[in-house]
């Protein structure tokens, strides 16, 4: 059924199948249908990018809406404009002819304007005796007012694309500025760790990105620099810790040996029941040593599920409905894992307990990923387990290894 008003070109301009299409797809306004003028025009400017259009198609766009009197486009006072080229390169900041004709021709194809082209090809309008306009040959507005809604809905979505790639560029910058002090603080203050390899990573990363990248681009690259942040503080974070062990137990020991100097009980040993007290069953240096391992274990950070998901892509077909979303439907699926490979629930607790529930389902995901070449997922998951509790293991090596494996070697190579 026919929707829209179709005209042929005037002189050599053809008429084309996609130029039928597009006046096709133009329904004709409702009856009484307005909208202000200026704010389609700002709509338009805003989601200007999606149509392709320069900023020299806006000024004649811009120019054409002067020659429209009212505030607002409206139906029942006509929509069709007929200023002639000269007038109109004025009213855009004098532009050429050429150019006047080339940006036209770029809103016509975009579908905001239409042409209404008379027999010989001017522009004009008939008349009544009273001065009402009857008949125009021109430029027809009316896909701006048909289109008003589509245009308010893409501007809003084109600004909200707009924000979020800020936003990602300035995640960006921050996470790339935390990876290279910290990295340069390890290097200088001579913190184990083969610290060249990590600096050769951060800048194969960012030498990966385009110099005009897009927002994709942009979080594809924050991704693997989160990822390397959290790699180089677990790396910090187990050297810390360990220092800070054995400061408290050389601490713990000197006090123990203090305190049995000045006592009183030295040369004359009795039991605790004699004194009221009550026997320690381990000495404070140990168990000092125990929670901390514990803190350790409690400190090890979680990934970002989309870089877990890229390395271990079988984890998947085991989510609920055969997809993952986020860590909840992750740990289900590491449930169902677990016991297709025959872990038993007391291995994968303690995991549980030793990595945090994220980090565990995530281990989880890369026993499943390297199974050909383990021979047994519950005992390959318990030394996981106690290297944990030692502060001695973090799964970012594991990912970053699988990623390389898994087809993103040429992203993380560095």
């Amino acid at each position: 059924m026919q929707t829209g008003h179709v005209t042929t070109p005037f002189g050599r301009r053809p008429a084309t199948l996609a130029l039928v299409k597009g006046q096709l797809a133009i329904t004709a306004p409702s009856p009484g249908a307005r909208v202000e003028k200026w704010k389609v025009f700002r709509d338009v400017c805003e989601a200007r990018e999606r149509f392709g259009l320069q900023d020299r198609a806006l000024a004649v766009l811009d120019a054409l809406l002067t020659f429209y009197p009212e505030p607002q486009l409206d139906q029942d006072h006509g929509l069709v404009v007929f200023p002639s080229n000269a007038q109109l390169s004025v009213r855009a900041h004098g532009i050429t002819e050429s150019t006047l004709r080339r940006q036209l021709g770029a809103l016509v194809d975009a579908g905001l304007i239409q042409r209404r082209d008379s027999p010989n090809g001017k522009r004009y309008a008939h008349r009544s005796r009273d001065g009402v306009i009857e008949q125009a040959y021109g430029f027809d507005l009316s896909p701006l007012l048909t289109r008003a809604t589509e245009l308010a809905l893409l501007a809003q979505e084109v600004a909200a694309e707009r924000v979020r790639f800020r936003r990602a560029k300035e995640a960006l910058t921050i996470c790339r500025r935390d990876v290279r002090k910290l990295i340069t603080a390890a290097i200088e203050e001579g913190a184990s760790g083969n610290w060249l390899d990590v600096e050769m990573m951060y800048v194969g990363i960012l030498g990966r990105l385009p110099r005009y990248p897009d927002r994709t681009q942009v979080e594809a690259t924050l991704d693997e620099m989160e990822l390397l942040r959290n790699e180089v503080i677990n790396l910090l974070e187990m050297q810390l810790n360990t220092d800070y062990m054995h400061g408290n137990a050389i601490q713990n020991e000197r006090h123990i040996q203090n305190s049995n100097t000045e006592s009183i009980y030295e040369l004359e040993p009795s039991s605790g029941k004699e004194r009221g007290e009550s026997l320690p069953e381990e000495p404070p240096a140990k168990r000092i040593g125990v929670e901390q391992k514990r803190a350790n274990a409690e400190q090890i950070k979680s990934f970002p599920l989309g870089m877990v998901l890229r390395a271990c892509p079988q984890i998947v077909d085991y989510g609920p409905g055969g997809g993952i979303s986020n860590w909840r439907e992750l740990m289900t699926a590491a449930v169902v894992v677990r016991s297709m490979l025959g872990v038993s629930p007391s291995a994968y607790e303690e995991a549980c307990n030793a990595m945090g529930p994220e980090n565990a389902a995530a281990a989880m995901a890369c026993i499943l990923e390297r199974s050909n070449f383990i021979n047994s997922a519950g005992g390959y998951l318990r030394d996981l387990t106690k290297r944990s509790e030692r502060g001695e293991f973090s799964i970012g090596p594991m990912l970053m290894s699988l990623l390389k494996a898994n087809g993103d070697g040429n992203r993380l190579a560095g």
